[in-house]
């Protein structure tokens, strides 16, 4: 492994803002980043990353081997939610199993674009069509999630009925439109469409937009995570350290999984981290708001310092580098 990589992203201007953000926590600083403008910071990323994939797309159009990295994008969002769902029942009910596995098994924008930064440091290319492999695997794992919630639930108790309207919290018809129509989905697959029709003239107008500052905006966002990061360590300390292995052993095997996948494919050593970044991060916006609405019985306070706390950091702090590494030795 190349430690000399590893060392290069801990140094990189949005990892160290992460851990001042952190730092900041622990100091009891009155640092803050007020939540619109936190919100803000989220937007702008969903539409960098959209924008610059719809531009990327333009360039390099439609072709099989695209169809089948999005079909593998939508395998790993099934088999690994339903994979961690019977690990997790080794310790846990069937509500917090089910919230904590779509978590699991859907993605991190924020890691994404980390990742994308990191390749941008390399000097590496990657392309586009990546970004629309993200947008496809944030859904089907809350789907998946619900359902299996729901067929363990009713074996257990075949009289109750999860997700019923008065007493598991909203329908599936509202979860469906959450998890497919939620803002941050609309927002990115929306800018990858703009990306792509806009074209050359497009990428002339937002260029400064979208590539000069997209770095800036990036630290400042990852400070935010740091300080809600930090925020989440007390809670994360009490949850076990089943929870936390399962935090930080789940990202190594779906990273596993993404590389011999991406090997397979044949894809680039850009496209193939980014396909195992995707593998490999736990989202921590769309799934919990998600499982907030349509499983009250989960608990909030394992789900986000989980993702939040012990995978997002390290994800972007040593799993990035490291898995850039092991793809760039295999792939040359």
């Amino acid at each position: 492994m190349n430690f000399d990589a590893v060392l290069s992203n801990l140094l990189t201007a949005p990892v160290l803002f992460f851990v001042l953000g952190l730092v900041a926590v622990w100091v009891k600083s009155d640092l803050e980043i007020p939540p619109a403008i936190a919100k803000y910071f989220s937007l702008y990323l969903l539409f960098d990353i959209g924008i610059k994939g719809g531009e990327e797309l333009y360039h390099s159009g439609f072709t099989t081997q695209i169809l089948l990295i999005m079909g593998a994008c939508i395998v790993m969002a099934i088999i690994v939610p339903i994979v961690a769902f019977f690990v997790l029942r080794v310790k846990l009910d069937i509500y917090n199993a089910g919230a904590i596995a779509a978590t699991y098994g859907s993605v991190s924008a924020v890691t994404f674009a980390t990742a994308q930064a990191f390749l941008t440091s390399q000097d590496v290319k990657a392309g586009g069509y990546m970004v629309a492999g993200m947008a496809i695997m944030e859904s089907p794992a809350i789907v998946v999630g619900l359902i299996m919630i729901r067929k363990f639930v009713k074996q257990e108790a075949p009289t109750g009925g999860l997700l019923e309207e008065k007493s598991h919290g909203s329908g599936m018809g509202a979860v469906l439109r959450e998890a497919f129509f939620n803002g941050s989905i609309v927002l990115l697959v929306g800018s990858v469409i703009i990306g792509y029709l806009a074209g050359e003239n497009g990428e002339k107008e937002l260029h400064g937009f979208v590539k000069d500052i997209f770095k800036g905006m990036l630290a400042l966002y990852l400070l935010d995570m740091g300080l809600v990061a930090g925020g989440r360590m007390s809670a994360l300390a009490k949850s076990g350290l089943f929870l936390i292995g399962f935090a930080l052993i789940v990202p190594l095997v779906n990273a596993t999984l993404g590389i011999l996948i991406a090997y397979g494919l044949g894809l680039s050593v850009g496209d193939a981290l980014l396909f195992t970044i995707l593998c490999a991060s736990a989202s921590y916006i769309a799934v919990p708001a998600a499982m907030r609405m349509a499983v009250p019985q989960a608990n909030m306070s394992l789900l986000l310092p989980m993702a939040l706390a012990v995978t997002f950091p390290f994800n972007i702090a040593i799993g990035i580098p490291v898995y850039y590494s092991i793809i760039s030795h295999f792939w040359n």
